[in-house]
């Protein structure tokens, strides 16, 4: 049995960016990866993030919102921020051995305009991530 590498996402609300991130690296990890994904605060899936990651060919609707576990988080090989505030305020990892690492995102939760230049802004941060998970994955991390 090939034991998997246990990858958690945080941000700060787990609606949209941790999610997507928790998306992107179960379709594209290759089965490589156990992957979980929570908040500081549960602020319940945004509906913009899900149909962003449906685009994308990426189903997240199942997902649910959750916050820090810290016995998961003891259990997690890779911890990943995904906004400065889950970054500064995430608990202390009990798992010496765990790498942490932050990446930076916008919040697509705070977009501002008409429908369309919020749904972009959605995209946007979803390429972005994407991108981010596949070099994760190709570095065989």
């Amino acid at each position: 049995m090939v034991n998997k590498a246990f990858v958690y996402f945080l941000c700060t609300g787990n609606s949209c960016r941790s999610q997507m991130a928790h998306g992107f690296l179960q379709a594209l990890g290759g089965g490589k990866y156990e992957v979980m994904s929570a908040g500081l605060e549960a602020h319940g899936l945004n509906p913009r993030a899900v149909d962003a990651m449906k685009e994308a060919g990426v189903d997240i609707s199942h997902h649910t919102s959750d916050r820090i576990d810290p016995d998961i988080l003891k259990k997690a090989d890779y911890v990943i921020t995904l906004c400065g505030h889950a970054d500064e305020n995430c608990p202390m990892i009990p798992n010496e051995n765990a790498i942490k690492m932050h990446w930076g995102f916008d919040d697509p939760a705070k977009a501002t305009g008409t429908e369309e230049e919020v749904k972009e802004q959605f995209r946007t941060v979803r390429d972005a991530i994407k991108k981010r998970v596949v070099q994760f994955v190709e570095e065989g991390k």
